[in-house]
């Protein structure tokens, strides 16, 4: 068995190494160069807790070889980023693209699987594509789509014991595509077609995003009628039917932040719900960037001079180098662009940014008259209260 997956970012590298932790042969392809030269030293590009030594045993084993070309196999992943374009419509040319690169290898009984977060019916148009270019594989290979559904920070685990939907473009190719997943995840495998799969994928993001929409809307109200939030959740949540999430400064990361737009743009009369809880999730980001400018402005009047802000936190969530989409990212953009102030700017798992100029977090605290929770990274958890710092806590540091 020899197994080529298309990326190799923060979920196609750890993928990639688990499988071929399991003994079958993994090519992994990425346009990036940098990332193929990394990786083949047996070291990874990426902050994921014990990754690292998954991908070192397997590289120096022979096992996982990385590449900028795909060549020929068994079974091919395609698991490429899929962003949306300006209008809010999903972006899937990264997909089409990889898929070009694989077609000339595919042949007769080969397994392809698309993993990336896609709009309905698009395992149905690549299929067409592959089918297209290469008639005489029609009804003789198998297609499937099956969604990721890890928590970065813990992917190791929950690729092999979340249980995973997989979506075949006929039953025939549900049932390939289960046997070589069965090879590594111990979770269920639920088989249906590749329609339901990708419906399934975008619905279980949309329905955290509307859950942390209440929570963030919640956590505005409370400003407003100065109330506790953190208090109010904790209270609320002793109700033995209540479960509210905690508030943020907005929704992040490329799955939560991304795919509700993939259900609106392609069903805006019926989507009004998860179009209103996007819009929500993203107000509160412009919202905390506003509450640092009022702050700011009062601090400068008071003191007859511009406060030092120190953002704390660029990521999507906790403990992640992973800055796509980051709500904290834009408000600190925001920040440097209209706050008159000198901002520090904190991210202690990342060395360095080419937008941003990092500070260390404890310097960053101890220089700062305004401090801006943005993130709440186990670092800063544990930072002392200094009594002549001006905070605004939009993530819970401090609760």
């Amino acid at each position: 068995m020899k197994a080529v997956f298309m990326g190799l970012g923060y979920i196609g590298l750890p993928t990639a190494a688990v499988v071929a932790s399991k003994g079958i042969k993994v090519i992994g392809v990425d346009v990036n160069q940098e990332v193929v030269d990394t990786i083949n030293k047996g070291e990874i590009h990426i902050v994921e807790p014990d990754l690292d030594i998954v991908v070192k045993k397997v590289v120096e084993n022979g096992f996982l070889k990385a590449t900028t070309h795909p060549e020929e196999a068994d079974a091919f992943f395609i698991v490429v980023p899929t962003p949306f374009k300006q209008n809010k419509r999903a972006d899937i040319s990264y997909i089409i693209s990889a898929t070009n690169m694989v077609i000339p290898f595919l042949k007769e009984g080969d397994l392809f699987v698309i993993e990336s977060t896609s709009p309905v019916m698009t395992t149905e148009k690549i299929t067409e594509l592959i089918f297209m270019e290469r008639p005489e594989l029609k009804d003789k290979i198998y297609i499937a789509y099956c969604p990721e559904r890890v928590l970065p920070g813990n992917v190791l685990y929950e690729l092999e014991n979340n249980d995973r939907v997989i979506g075949g473009v006929n039953e025939i190719s549900s049932e390939k595509a289960s046997e070589f997943y069965k090879q590594f995840v111990k979770g269920t495998l639920h088989k249906t077609n590749a329609r339901t799969a990708e419906m399934c994928k975008l619905t279980e993001n949309s329905s955290r995003d509307a859950q942390i929409a209440f929570a963030n809307e919640l956590s505005m109200i409370c400003d407003k009628a100065d109330i506790n939030v953190w208090e109010l959740i904790n209270l609320a949540n002793k109700h033995p039917r209540v479960n509210i999430l905690q508030p943020g400064c907005g929704v992040g990361g490329h799955c939560i932040a991304v795919d509700p737009w993939f259900i609106v743009s392609e069903f805006p009369e019926q989507a009004q719900m998860i179009k209103r809880v996007r819009e929500t999730n993203d107000y509160k980001a412009d919202w905390c960037a506003n509450k640092v400018l009022e702050v700011s402005q009062n601090f400068t009047i008071a003191n007859n001079r511009e406060p030092v802000v120190a953002c704390m936190g660029l990521a999507f969530k906790p403990n992640i180098d992973d800055l796509r989409e980051s709500p904290a990212k834009y408000i600190t953009s925001r920040i440097i662009s209209e706050v008159r102030a000198d901002v520090l700017v904190v991210e202690p798992n990342v060395e360095k940014h080419h937008s941003f100029n990092l500070t260390n977090y404890q310097k960053a605290y101890q220089e700062a008259d305004i401090v801006v929770w943005l993130v709440n990274h186990k670092e800063f958890l544990q930072m002392p209260i200094t009594e002549n710092k001006l905070e605004l806590d939009f993530c819970g540091v401090r609760k």
